[in-house]
């Protein structure tokens, strides 16, 4: 399993409404507001590279009020402390 975190700027006035959303996405772990350049934060995994561009692609981005997103695949083996 392919573990990422995924950085969201959204519209301003719109970061909650936006975390909540991502939250209810299949394949999200968790999403928090953050307060700097990116406004959520959130937590997801994929069974591999291909279907975590496709999460994030058709499902992240889609989300109205989300206007651009990073995603930092995390290296390594899954851990579960991580």
């Amino acid at each position: 399993m392919l573990k990422a975190w995924v950085l969201i700027q959204t519209e301003v006035g719109r970061a909650g409404e936006v975390a909540a959303a991502v939250t209810a996405i299949d394949g999200v772990e968790l999403a928090e507001v953050t307060a700097g350049p990116f406004d959520v934060i959130a937590k997801v995994q994929a069974s591999n590279l291909d279907a975590l561009g496709k999460l994030i692609v058709s499902r992240v981005q889609a989300v109205p009020g989300t206007l651009r997103t990073l995603t930092c695949p995390r290296p390594g083996p899954d851990r579960p402390d991580a």
